[in-house]
Formats: structure tokens, C-alpha cells, sequence
């Protein structure tokens, strides 16, 4: 039997997936009445769930970021270093990760996201380093070259439009092609390949985006 709490978690999940949608479209301009809209409900509905937006967007941080930490940790529990490292990166990749990355700097970092973050870095550097001391990951690349290549790769644009036009049709195309090109990008990560160009980038270039809110 349907419960009024099982209805609520639904309504929820339609929320923070409409959420999720509009913020990939419209990045930090994605309003609330937008939101709404997607997921069907009224303004106020959302209001009774998430007092603000900023709220809002911390809870989808937060989903984000345990994504992020339980699929490195399935990785890690792969005995290969190079299947576990892109099934990470596919993954993310597939889940949209990085598509908050235009809400950085406009909300408060809680202490819970910190810590998520501080375990999702922990987690990606021994995925790395694994798969550096196995020869299967060229050795100039570096955590935060994944963490932005993810970043990069989250949003297909070709996807999002046809999405938006409702081109059912062109979808599963449009879809494979996304997959070909992450498995470009994964190849890319092999050793072997001519030198990347300048220096790895730092931290400050991922989390520093963050601060100042």
C-alpha cells in the first residue's frame, strides 16, 4: 500500500530531478519558478519542502556528492586499477556530475558537504594513485584533470537541446554518440599519448569556486 511518506519521497525525487534538469539548462540563473514548472508542482509546494532555493541546491550538493564518494568506492573495490577508474568516470560522467559546478561561489558550504568533499578527494587520489603505480594511467595526469574532465563531460549540449525541443527521436543517437565520446576521453587517459600541454592544474581551480559564498 502506497503510504503519504512513500508519495512525499516520490514528490521529492521529482523535485530534485527537475532541479537537477533546469540548473543544466539555465546554470545559477535557474529560478524557482522554473523548477516548479518542471516538476509539475506549485511554487508553494516547493517552499513547504525547501524553505529557500539556496536550501534547495545544498540538498542536491550533498546527493551529489554521495554519487560522487559510493561510486570511487565501488571502484576501489575493483581489483583492476584501469576498469575501476573508468567505471568511475563513466559513471559521473553518465550522472551528471559537475552540473552544479554554476551554483559554486552562490551558496553556503555546510560542514556536512566539507566533509563529503574532503572524503570524495580522499577517495579519487587512491583511485589515481592505483591506477598510477599499475602503468594504467598516463603519469603526467592528475585528480583534478579527472575531477575537471567529469566536470567537462557531465553535460552533453547536444543531449540538453534535443531533451528540450522533445526530439525523442534523435535521443538514442544522441546518446550513443555521448557514449563514444567518453570513451575518447578515457582512451586519452592511457599511457603513451604525446605530453599534456603546461602544468597540472591546482585545487584552487576546482574547490576554490566554492568559497566566498
Amino acid at each position: 500500500m502506497t503510504t503519504r511518506r512513500d508519495i512525499a519521497e516520490r514528490n521529492d525525487r521529482t523535485l530534485l530531478q527537475a532541479a537537477r534538469d533546469v540548473l543544466a539548462e539555465d546554470g545559477a540563473h535557474a529560478s524557482v519558478a522554473a523548477i516548479a514548472a518542471r516538476a509539475g508542482v506549485g511554487i508553494g509546494s516547493l517552499y513547504r519542502r525547501y524553505k529557500t532555493k539556496e536550501e534547495l541546491f545544498q540538498r542536491l550538493s550533498l546527493l551529489s556528492l554521495d554519487h560522487w564518494n559510493d561510486a570511487a568506492e565501488q571502484a576501489l573495490a575493483d581489483p583492476d586499477p584501469w576498469a575501476g577508474l573508468a567505471a568511475f568516470v563513466r559513471g559521473c560522467v553518465e550522472f551528471g556530475q559537475g552540473s552544479l559546478a554554476p551554483v559554486a561561489g552562490t551558496i553556503e558550504v555546510t560542514e556536512e558537504m566539507s566533509a563529503k568533499s574532503r572524503r570524495g578527494d580522499e577517495l579519487l587520489d587512491e583511485l589515481v594513485r592505483r591506477a598510477h603505480a599499475a602503468g594504467e594511467l598516463r603519469p603526467d595526469v592528475s585528480a583534478i584533470d579527472i575531477s575537471l574532465l567529469i566536470e567537462q563531460l557531465g553535460r552533453s549540449p547536444v543531449v540538453d537541446q534535443l531533451r528540450k525541443q522533445g526530439r525523442d527521436d534523435l535521443l538514442p543517437a544522441a546518446t550513443e554518440a555521448r557514449r563514444r565520446l567518453i570513451a575518447i576521453a578515457l582512451d586519452g587517459l592511457r599511457p603513451g599519448r604525446d605530453p599534456l600541454p603546461g602544468s597540472p592544474p591546482g585545487e584552487e581551480l576546482f574547490t576554490g569556486r566554492w568559497q566566498g559564498a
